[in-house]
């Protein structure tokens, strides 16, 4: 009896962690921008892992952001941005030092930034993402819902600078699959 129970508990908090790892989001558009965001965020992630750590400080030229810098403003303002327009949350810049930090530190951040933006895609109410916000370059006022495609398109700008890094290295980018 004791080792059924201890089978019971066992496969209870299998079925708990599998849950949390597959909940779906709750509304129409977040299920269908989920699967485009995952892509988004696999091949970020297949970017920064392709520059070799040695060239992380690579930068094309004297004014351009390092490979690092790339990486660490986009790891950093997913969170930062999908908590000011997604989320309406009142947040300031606070950019991680890339030049203190090591590839793998790099992409834990990017990892981490994901990780919040994933998890905001997956709680947020319909509510919420009806809701309008002013975007705060350019003034536009949008949904939230709409904030996501500028979280995303923010991401893409600077990963694809970083693509292009990666090429002046003679290092051939990961393949785009989307």
């Amino acid at each position: 009896m004791k080792q059924f129970v201890i089978v019971l508990i066992a496969l209870f908090s299998a079925t708990l962690v599998f849950c949390q790892e597959k909940s779906e989001p709750k509304t129409e558009f977040t299920k269908m921008y989920l699967p485009v965001w995952l892509e988004a965020q696999l091949h970020c992630l297949e970017v920064a892992e392709a520059m070799p750590e040695d060239l992380y400080g690579y930068k094309p030229t004297p004014e351009s952001k390092s490979f690092a810098e790339q990486m660490v403003h986009i790891g950093y303002t997913i969170e930062l941005l999908t908590k000011r327009y997604v989320q309406g949350m009142e947040v300031k810049p606070n950019t991680p030092d890339a030049t203190t930090m090591s590839k793998s530190e790099i992409i834990s951040l990017l990892k981490k930034g994901f990780a919040y933006t994933t998890n905001v895609i997956k709680t947020v109410e319909k509510s919420k993402l009806n809701e309008t916000c002013v975007m705060y370059h350019s003034g536009n006022k949008v949904s939230r819902a709409f904030a996501f495609f500028y979280v995303q398109d923010h991401l893409t700008n600077h990963r694809a600078k970083a693509n292009l890094y990666l090429r002046l290295n003679n290092i051939k980018p990961p393949e785009y699959t989307w």
